[in-house]
């Protein structure tokens, strides 16, 4: 019999491209518990900071939001500057004792950049127009490069099609997406 408590969480696709002035993120709704799904439809990105930041999440739903919610706060006290917002983020979740033992990790866009923030103090900007994280991104990623580099598609288009691979090959990743722009 298998320890219920020891079993592992899986949860989520998240994806962001950018292209031609547009950025699009998208998330698949599967959250995962060992080899059960337990919801299909959550809703893993959103946007803030007034409209202006597209912002996703992979790992704990609760912790997730903790940190949605501080970003905002870093994102506002830094007057819109993204680029700020997710180094001060990144420097109290490393340092922070109760923070740092939050399990996710944020995607955060806006017209300029793109970043992904770990609770290990990483800020990584991508080195070309798609981020992913969370189980799928290997296969969302490795398809939205390649879409990147031999289609004409729109952010939006690109997006959706990468996670749509992504939810054909891993396992904890769903076809139910939700979709934000820029």
């Amino acid at each position: 019999m298998i320890d219920s408590f020891k079993q592992d969480w899986h949860s989520t696709t998240v994806v962001c491209v950018r292209r031609n002035g547009k950025v699009a993120m998208i998330s698949d709704g599967q959250v995962t518990y060992g080899n059960t799904i337990l919801k299909g439809n959550a809703k893993k990105v959103r946007k803030m900071g007034d409209g202006k930041v597209l912002a996703g999440f992979a790992g704990s739903v609760a912790d997730a939001m903790a940190l949605f919610d501080r970003f905002e706060a870093k994102y506002r006290e830094w007057g819109g500057n993204l680029l700020k917002a997710a180094v001060e983020l990144a420097k109290d979740w490393r340092m922070d004792k109760i923070l740092r033992r939050l399990e996710a990790l944020l995607l955060v866009a806006d017209r300029e950049y793109t970043f992904i923030i770990s609770g290990t103090g990483e800020v990584i900007q991508p080195e070309d127009d798609i981020a992913a994280i969370g189980s799928g991104s290997p296969y969302a990623l490795a398809a939205g490069r390649a879409l990147l580099r031999y289609t004409d598609l729109d952010a939006k288009t690109l997006a959706l099609e990468s996670i749509k691979i992504a939810s054909e090959i891993c396992i904890y990743t769903n076809n139910n997406f939700t979709i934000e722009e820029l």
